[in-house]
């Protein structure tokens, strides 16, 4: 079965401490957004590839489904909580077809807090 969606390596920073909102765009072939609407996202963020629970859970959000575009979130304890360091991160897209791709992930850096 062929992919709807590309999947992206993209790397993020995140400040430990503070709110975290950043938006991403889900294209077919690296520029081409592919309509999200009605579809379902989830990411998770983990100290490496075999840990066998979450370090932290992404609040998700469409922001222009028709244009691929959605939003990851974290509140300011949830970054708090997180050690500061270097993880993992992906986000999947479930399909309307009940499919799910991975979209997104690469590296989560995490950078210490200092004003606490």
């Amino acid at each position: 079965m062929a992919r709807t969606t590309q999947k992206t390596a993209v790397n993020i920073t995140i400040d430990q401490g503070s709110n975290y909102s950043e938006e991403f765009t889900v294209t077919s072939d690296g520029t081409t957004a592919v309509d999200i609407s009605g579809m379902t996202l989830a990411g998770q963020i983990r100290k490496s590839y075999d840990s066998t629970s979450a370090t932290a859970t992404f609040t998700t959000a469409l922001v222009t489904a028709a244009s691929g575009i959605y939003r990851l979130k974290l509140t300011n304890s949830e970054t708090a909580a997180i050690t500061a360091g270097r993880y993992v991160f992906d986000v999947e897209l479930t399909l309307n077809d009940s499919t799910i791709e991975r979209v997104h992930g690469g590296i989560a850096t995490i950078t210490p807090e200092v004003t606490k």
